[in-house]
């Protein structure tokens, strides 16, 4: 059965500039795949990229070019593993591909995968960096959700999560630095935050200081996050951090996620899904993912002043499974 693909780029824009320690971005850009068979089924899938290594649409879009003919003529999933890397390219094809088979058979995608049934799950709102009356004002608006996750970059995080304690009481709290802080402020801090509260600490120091964390348990849970793109990637993980952070972009779509779950989980650590931001369509297949995971961040569209009409329905920072119409 012979395919038809598209591919186009779009920008959604955000509510608020969305401020972290590596920048402040108005837009998340993105590129929409869509493959259409002859019977009519047509899957759509949509790729973030990673940023920091450097992807754009435009560089997604040259990754697909040279691979299009072959989707077009039926690679598979698993071809996909040997056609494209990982990355943005590859998990908008692959989503998109996942969306067709369900489309195509009648099968939902998490069927496929053994799972009976999609619940909704609780998600983290993202409050980026801002001044400390704004964290608590922004939390004090979001006090109903069960987690909130709070960027934070260099110098001492406690009066940013003081003020977000103050706003949201009984917020469980993730804290990203995204790779601010060296191994010792990351010591130094610990243990005050533990004592505001938080839950969760996300690649808190930067890739390749992992080393440092050798011998020293952290108060506070500790997850990976850009340390960890594939399996191979966890042994400098273990023994160090608690928690994995998959997100699709990263590991090239659905299929090589929950294969890295599987190997993640085998290995003891617990499982957080994560988004770059993004529509629906980006959220979507992630839902699969986040039915294993203790701690869920897919607020991409909550963050973002547009999205799809039919794409996922957030409530009170509940997120409910896709409509059969829209993915998957």
């Amino acid at each position: 059965m012979m395919r038809r693909v598209t591919i186009r780029a779009h920008a959604w824009p955000m509510r608020e500039p969305f401020a972290i320690s590596r920048g402040v971005s108005t837009e998340q850009k993105v590129i929409i795949v869509e493959i259409a068979d002859d019977a009519g089924a047509l899957g759509r899938g949509e790729g973030c990229g990673v940023p920091y290594a450097g992807e754009t649409p435009e560089s997604m879009r040259a990754d697909l070019a040279p691979v299009i003919a072959a989707i077009e003529a039926g690679a598979s999933r698993e071809d996909l593993l040997h056609l494209l890397p990982a990355g943005g390219a590859r998990c908008a094809v692959d989503c998109a591909l996942w969306d067709l088979e369900a489309k195509s058979s009648g099968v939902r995608a998490w069927a496929r995968l053994g799972i009976d049934e999609l619940k909704s799950v609780d998600t983290c709102f993202t409050i980026g960096i801002r001044d400390v009356e704004g964290y608590e004002r922004k939390a004090h608006e979001l006090r109903d959700f069960a987690w909130l996750k709070v960027k934070v970059g260099r110098g001492d995080p406690r009066p940013a999560i003081s003020a977000v304690r103050r706003g949201a009481a009984n917020a469980r709290l993730v804290v990203d630095p995204n790779q601010a802080w060296s191994p010792d402020e990351l010591k130094d801090y610990a243990g005050p935050l533990a004592d505001l509260g938080v839950t969760v600490l996300e690649q808190p120091i930067p890739v390749g200081a992992e080393v440092a964390l050798d011998g020293y348990r952290c108060p506070i849970a500790l997850a990976a996050d850009e340390l960890i793109d594939d399996a191979e990637d966890l042994a400098r993980a273990r023994g160090r951090f608690d928690i994995v952070n998959i997100k699709l972009d990263k590991t090239g779509g659905l299929t090589t996620a929950m294969r890295l779950a599987d190997a993640a989980q085998a290995q003891g650590f617990a499982l957080m899904v994560g988004c770059m931001a993004g529509s629906s369509l980006s959220m979507a297949p992630a839902m699969i993912l986040a039915q294993r995971c203790a701690v869920v961040d897919l607020d991409g569209p909550l963050l973002q002043a547009e999205d799809w009409p039919d794409g996922l329905v957030y409530a009170g920072g509940r997120v409910a499974p896709p409509a059969p119409s829209f993915w998957g």
